[in-house]
């Protein structure tokens, strides 16, 4: 027996020094010291041994447990540091590289462009309104002094939720419900997004914004519309830019005026940009029609007013050069990327 201790002992040391794994390390435990572990069989067959030799074995098979315990101990410690070493080794972070930075989203166009407007509009004490889009047929034409039987329908052709509910047209119905509950004066602007059944194309879109304007007060008169709007203009396209004033039609104001600028790409000798014309149509306009302010319980005889309204497609493809409409509605990453 003393000599099948000595063999597990140097067998044992000679398999933990072989040993490169912790698992492996924990199978040549159970191998030699666990409860069917070559050196517990031993131990339990001591009883077999004459009462003098039982000392001598007891004592080398403990020996033997005690040597295979440290080896498997040191073995352990061994394996566990270079596990952390190569653990570290492989989740080292390299602290001198750049980070990874993550993409941050910019303002699309149209919202860069409508911001400036606001501002422009702010600074001259003009405040903003908004309405719903989905709006009543009195709201959108009858209160604008387009009956249901008026031509003017045709060319705002819309989405008609049913026979009293559209899609807006335009922004005027922000009009007439801010005059509905505020009396003069009044000065606002009325962004937002109006439908119209358009085809697509370059430079048509059944989506797309406007920003209009209303001011009434005592005294108000086309003077003060042409001042406005050449304030607007200057601010927005340079001190040097000229408006030119054509007659129109609107139902809604009377009269009514067609506003071109100069063209900023050639200051009016004629371009590409302009077509060769010098000028370049950037909005509409006119007096209040007195009708539109009976309907908002507004006295004519009393208050006069005036309204424009913008188109922020139109303004921003200027800014921007861009030729076509549709590209500010088809999310294109390389498109956006530009601004």
């Amino acid at each position: 027996m003393k000599e099948q201790l000595n063999a597990i002992k140097a067998q044992a040391e000679a398999e933990l020094a072989k040993s490169d794994a912790l698992d492996a390390l924990e199978a040549l435990r159970i191998k030699y010291l666990g409860k069917k572990g070559e050196l517990t069989a031993i131990m339990k067959g001591m009883g077999k041994l004459p009462p003098e030799q039982r000392p001598v074995i007891g004592q080398l098979a403990n020996e033997v447990r005690t040597s295979i315990e440290s080896l498997l101990e040191q073995k352990k410690q061994t394996l566990s540091s270079l596990e952390k070493e190569r653990r570290l080794a492989a989740e080292a972070i390299d602290i001198n590289l750049p980070g990874k930075r993550p993409v941050l989203g910019k303002k699309h166009p149209l919202t860069t462009v409508l911001d400036d407007l606001k501002d422009i509009f702010i600074g001259m004490g003009f405040s903003i309104e908004e309405g719903p889009e989905v709006e009543l047929d009195y709201y959108n034409f009858e209160a604008l002094n387009i009956p249901k039987d008026h031509p003017a329908r045709d060319t705002q052709d819309t989405f008609y939720i049913d026979e009293n509910v559209v899609l807006r047209t335009q922004t005027s119905p922000v009009q007439v419900r801010v005059m509905e509950k505020q009396k003069p004066p009044i000065r606002v602007i009325a962004p937002g997004k109006v439908f119209r059944s358009d085809t697509v194309d370059a430079t048509h879109s059944p989506v797309f914004h406007q920003i209009e304007g209303l001011v009434v007060d005592k005294g108000i008169t086309m003077a003060d519309l042409k001042g406005t709007l050449e304030v607007f203009v200057k601010k927005l396209y340079g001190d040097d830019t000229r408006l030119r004033f054509r007659p129109h039609h609107f139902p809604f104001t009377e009269p009514s005026a067609e506003v071109d600028i100069s063209c900023f790409g050639c200051g009016g000798k004629g371009c590409r940009i302009c077509k060769g014309e010098g000028w370049i149509e950037i909005l509409g306009c006119g007096m209040v029609h007195p009708k539109v302010l009976k309907n908002c319980d507004i006295d004519p005889d009393i208050y006069s007013g005036f309204a424009f309204g913008i188109g922020l497609e139109r303004i921003t493809m200027f800014r921007y050069g861009i030729d076509d409409l549709r590209l500010f509605f088809e999310n294109d990453i390389g498109f956006l990327k530009q601004f």
